[in-house]
């Protein structure tokens, strides 16, 4: 997790800080935009992210960056404040062994299948800054070096705009792809001599990013034969959580379709008729059909962490 250099003591220094009242007002939109459930513990974290937007909109009090919220005026920058208060915590080919049950177990079927007509389908929820589509994507192009030409995408989906715009530059520090062997980074990166390096244009035409709150109105209805949705869903109430589970079935109903969650992520009991655990590593569809109630959207939900 990252975050400024000690920003808090900035805020107080200032002699800014959240009163209880306000604090309880943002925890409260929070909620109410994504899902993202703000404990007290997390009240020092909420003033320090959110310090310098008051700094950039000359405020002196959070007081007033409250009235700013609740103004006409106040969407745009309800949008500026989730994204400084989510953390963009991700890397290339993160869980290895994820990545190993989709190369060696799911992929070969799905791309034989799509080189005979049909079509393969991923979605990358909570994608942040791109690594995971990405690297989705190299992996297809591994399995699959003609990937391009047949009926393969992958949509890849976050609520904060400011993220979706930095994974479409797919551009990253040249450390940063320590996980691929010198023979993957030729194939899938190009240096551009100044420390970064982008991704091919192979893998781009894969790839289709869009900003998404997860709770919102889906704009598609499936069918995906992988789901990536990790360390998403843990930052959200109990009833968030349930009901996206049950949401992700309603969009996966091909029985053996497959939904890969974070290590410390659970489904909920109401979601365990529809998908099954496969050695740890991922939940396999089931033949049960999700009553359609069950997948209509419930205002409150996010794609990623505090």
């Amino acid at each position: 997790m990252t975050a400024a250099a000690r920003p808090e003591q900035a805020a107080n220094s200032a002699g800014l800080e959240l009163s209880d009242a306000e604090f309880a007002s943002l925890s409260q939109m929070i909620h109410r935009e994504t899902g993202i459930v703000m404990a007290p513990s997390k009240r020092a974290l909420l003033q320090s992210r959110l310090y310098k937007r008051l700094r950039s909109h000359g405020l002196d009090s959070f007081g007033a960056y409250c009235a700013l919220l609740e103004s006409g005026d106040g969407q745009f920058e309800r949008r500026e404040m989730i994204s400084a208060i989510t953390t963009n915590v991700t890397r290339f080919l993160r869980e290895p062994h994820q990545f190993r049950e989709l190369r060696e177990e799911v992929l070969p079927p799905l791309l034989e299948h799509a080189q005979n007509g049909g079509r393969l389908r991923i979605w990358s929820a909570g994608c942040s800054t791109g690594e995971e589509p990405y690297s989705l994507a190299f992996t297809l192009l591994d399995l699959l070096p003609e990937a391009t030409r047949h009926d393969i995408r992958i949509l890849a989906t976050d609520l904060d705009p400011n993220v979706i715009r930095k994974a479409e530059a797919g551009r990253y520090p040249t450390e940063s792809l320590a996980p691929f062997s010198p023979e993957a980074r030729q194939d899938h990166f190009r240096p551009t001599g100044d420390g970064f390096s982008e991704v091919r244009d192979k893998a781009r035409r894969l790839v289709t990013f869009r900003v998404l709150n997860l709770l919102d109105d889906w704009p598609f209805r499936g069918d995906f034969d992988v789901i990536f949705c990790r360390n998403v869903v843990i930052y959200f109430d109990d009833a968030t959580q349930r009901r996206l589970w049950t949401r992700f079935a309603g969009v996966q109903t091909r029985p053996g379709a497959r939904l890969f969650i974070g290590h410390s992520e659970r489904l909920s009991d109401e979601a365990r008729p529809y998908y099954r655990l496969n050695r740890g590593a991922s939940y396999v569809r089931t033949d049960r059909d999700v009553p359609q109630q069950d997948t209509q959207p419930a205002r409150a939900g996010a794609d990623r962490s505090a």
